[in-house]
């Protein structure tokens, strides 16, 4: 069964730092690139990083660049991102996605990933 299913959202205060894992069932890292998207309320779904083992590549948006940090680990299979330095605006419902058909070019491209997860909500809040 293909599925995925995030955990590790929290309730945190700014500057602090949470890590999010992706655990995937049915496919393998070898295969499948893996992106994380934030969507809050009123705004929409954003890309936010994104991993491809077979590429050996990774990005981020502007926004989290140099303080999320993506990780994946094919044995078990599963992506992790690391958010350090927590802002207020990084509170949003994060969901994790796979494809075997996308390239760098296109990994903020939701129209590029097949399977999601359900999400994880991230709260930054004092």
């Amino acid at each position: 069964q293909l599925r995925l299913v995030e955990s590790g959202g929290g309730l945190v205060q700014p500057g602090g730092s949470l890590t999010l894992a992706c655990a995937a069932s049915g496919i393998t890292l070898d295969s499948y690139a893996i992106g994380w998207f934030r969507q809050s309320p009123g705004k929409e779904r954003e890309g936010v990083s994104w991993i491809s083992k077979r590429e050996g590549r990774t990005n981020y948006a502007d926004s989290v660049q140099g303080r999320f940090i993506i990780s994946g680990d094919n044995a078990e299979p599963t992506v992790y991102l690391q958010m350090n330095n927590l802002k207020p605006e990084d509170t949003a419902v994060y969901r994790c996605a796979a494809s075997n058909r996308i390239s760098s070019y296109y990994w903020s491209r939701e129209d590029m990933y097949d399977l999601w997860g359900r999400g994880t909500q991230v709260t930054v809040s004092s």
